[in-house]
């Protein structure tokens, strides 16, 4: 619509100052000392969503940090889509990577480089300011709910909580979400699932104090290579998982679904130059498509132990540990496969240390009904803007809520993001791409008009 241009055109240059605003607030949920800032930062959400039109905006205590809520319901006869999104932030580190400061937003070749720019600060606003679109040009086809929480990054453990206590609060007609990736402007795509998650820790004790590593080394086992023979075991020579019933219940995809699947465009040789790598790494049999969609995984997000400041330090660490995720694929039970994990990582621990195994969050794969009227809405908003139809894609990476969204709410979830993979979410020098946040804007008003068209029929 043209009334929807001309307000867009007219207030993108204060569109992007908020977001730098927002951007500035470092709302990291894993660090405690930052407690501070992430209510900073939801207070800041509730501002914006109040000005942008919702009415009932609040900033809604959990045990953790808050959760922002805020609606608006022009006629209860109308569809309802509720928005979700996460205010809070992964952690910087490290901070000697970033080309500037990760909380100092910088623009730089048509992109904005801060942490959270695309994850997920930039795509969670670009939804605030198309409902501004809408109610300020008094053309919102639909009653819009709002729910951006400050916990996504470490696991949403009180979402759940917030979503059970209140049920009647939050009926819609479905659940929108702009967290993941596109594959690119040109491309257009839109997400048909994520891959579930299990986030466990591994610690190793073998003696008990940091002992001389002359002295003892040979004759006491070093906690950190007993470490580093573990991990290594856990996949084989064809790097599948080697966890007892790991695959049990992972359902293939036909033939015609994989053919499908890998029309997606794919450049393997910009892919490996863009990562800067010689050669690509995965479970063999399988498309780099598919490794990073259908297939679950078990990657190593940390390792530490023993001495690694300046200069050196011979030592025996008394300890060494690990951080391990493992992204699973529909079927695949997150709790039960922890409890795999735990159960393979005790039995295959040598006599000679300890082993403690912590399993720290998860959540559940999901995926999207693509003959959903949402779904079909969606696809048709992405269409009107971009000039070609998205291509169906299931996306690699977890977002732990969606499955609860359908557990309690019954509702299917529509996941319409605007980033690129390349936009190094969880890595220095996060960026989102001025294009893709104005284009988020433009397109988004598209869906609640065509959700609201479809939803009379």
């Amino acid at each position: 619509m043209q009334a929807w241009k001309d307000y867009q055109t007219a207030n993108k240059d204060r569109f992007l100052d908020e977001l730098l605003d927002l951007l500035r607030i470092p709302s990291v949920s894993a660090d405690s000392r930052h407690s501070q800032d992430v209510k900073k930062c939801a207070d800041a959400v509730r501002q914006r969503l109040q000005e942008a039109g919702a009415d009932k905006v609040e900033v809604c205590p959990t045990a953790g940090h808050p959760i922002v809520y805020g609606e608006k319901i022009i006629d209860p006869a109308l569809p309802t889509v509720l928005v979700y999104g996460h205010y809070d932030v992964q952690p910087p580190d490290p901070l000697e990577l970033w080309h500037s400061g990760p909380f100092e937003p910088v623009i730089k070749d048509g992109r904005i480089y801060a942490r959270g720019s695309a994850d997920d600060k930039g795509q969670f606003y670009m939804h605030v300011k198309a409902f501004e679109t809408m109610v300020k040009t008094s053309t919102l086809p639909c009653n819009i709910k709002f729910m951006i929480e400050g916990e996504e990054e470490v696991g949403s453990a009180n979402l759940g909580i917030f979503v059970k206590e209140n049920k009647e609060r939050l009926k819609a007609d479905v659940v929108l979400i702009s967290d993941t990736a596109m594959i690119s402007l040109q491309h257009p795509s839109l997400d048909t699932g994520l891959r579930g998650l299990s986030y466990m820790e591994v610690e190793v004790t073998g003696p008990n104090r940091d002992l001389h590593s002359g002295v003892y080394g040979g004759a006491v086992a070093n906690p950190a290579t007993i470490l580093c023979q573990m991990i290594a075991s856990l996949h084989d020579e064809q790097h599948h998982i080697t966890i007892p019933g790991f695959y049990d219940k992972v359902t293939g995809l036909s033939p015609e679904e994989r053919t499908a699947l890998n029309k997606a465009p794919f450049n393997e040789a910009e892919y490996k130059k863009d990562l800067g790598v010689q050669e690509l790494w995965g479970e063999q049999g399988y498309t780099t498509i598919e490794r990073t969609g259908i297939r679950p995984t078990l990657e190593v997000n940390g390792i530490w132990g023993g001495y690694t400041g300046e200069g050196s330090k011979t030592v025996l660490p008394s300890k060494a540990s690990a951080k391990i995720s493992m992204r699973l694929v529909p079927n695949q039970d997150w709790q039960e496969i922890s409890d795999l994990f735990k159960a393979h990582i005790e039995k295959i621990a040598p006599k000679c240390v300890t082993v403690k195994v912590t399993a720290h969050h998860g959540g559940s794969p999901y995926v999207t009904p693509t003959d959903h009227m949402a779904f079909k809405a969606a696809s048709k908003a992405i269409e009107t803007t971009f000039g070609k139809a998205p291509i169906p894609v299931r996306g690699g990476g977890s977002i732990p809520i969606v499955a609860l969204f359908e557990q309690e709410l019954g509702l299917k979830t529509i996941l319409m993001g605007f980033g690129l993979d390349s936009d190094n979410l969880h890595s220095p020098n996060e960026k989102y791409d001025l294009e893709n946040f104005y284009k988020g804007i433009e397109t988004i008003p598209y869906f609640h008009r065509y959700f609201a068209e479809m939803h009379k029929k």
